[in-house]
């Protein structure tokens, strides 16, 4: 039976370098897959997965009005997909989880997705809340603080790297925005800003 995996972590894990590397594998033995990334993050360019150490891959862009179990299962007609990635998961709505989980359930497709488990003020995305709940299977990808400590926590900063508090949960950005914290740290107001 075909499984929901979930793959989650603070920002700059390298959560779409694993996905590239899985789909690659996928290719390598000859198998089909679907790549899902959201419309809005246009980062490179809407539809491309990449990540910070180059690898890229062309993508399906989804918005949350998107029923991705009809999508898969359309991509099904043309071509023997055997495995649904999804980058950036955590801005799936709950109905696009559920979808997945048809996928999984109904299609016997399994369904790798990777996300952030929370925001920049702790709280979770909607997303990633009923990721947590209902996959089959958690996988944490583990990066660290710039203390040594396992980095669990995202902080958002401004332009002079200041630690943002308030401000609307979804905006898209990259180490010019975020960075990866433990615990201790996030709740600590002084920011250590990556080194580029």
């Amino acid at each position: 039976m075909a499984k929901l995996h979930f793959y989650y972590s603070a920002m700059n894990a390298g959560k779409s370098t694993i996905l590239l590397q899985s789909n690659y594998n996928y290719h390598e033995r000859g198998m089909q897959t679907l790549l899902l990334t959201p419309a809005l993050d246009t980062r490179k360019a809407v539809g491309v997965i990449s990540s910070r150490i180059g690898l890229s891959a062309e993508a399906f862009p989804f918005s949350q009005t998107t029923d991705l179990f009809e999508h898969v299962l359309n991509s099904k007609k043309t071509a023997d997909t055997r495995c649904v990635l999804v980058d950036e998961a955590h801005f799936l709505s709950k109905h696009q989880v559920l979808q997945l989980c048809r996928v999984c359930d109904e299609l016997n497709i399994p369904v790798l997705a990777y996300g952030l488990r929370t925001d920049f003020q702790a709280e979770p995305f909607e997303g990633s809340q009923y990721l947590l709940a209902l996959a089959d299977q958690l996988i944490e990808v583990k990066t660290i603080c710039h203390c040594g400590k396992k980095a669990t926590m995202n902080i958002r900063i401004d332009k002079d790297g200041n630690k943002v508090r308030e401000g609307a949960q979804l905006e898209i950005g990259g180490n010019d925005r975020y960075i990866a914290s433990c615990r201790k740290h996030f709740f600590n107001a002084r920011v250590y800003p990556v080194q580029q």
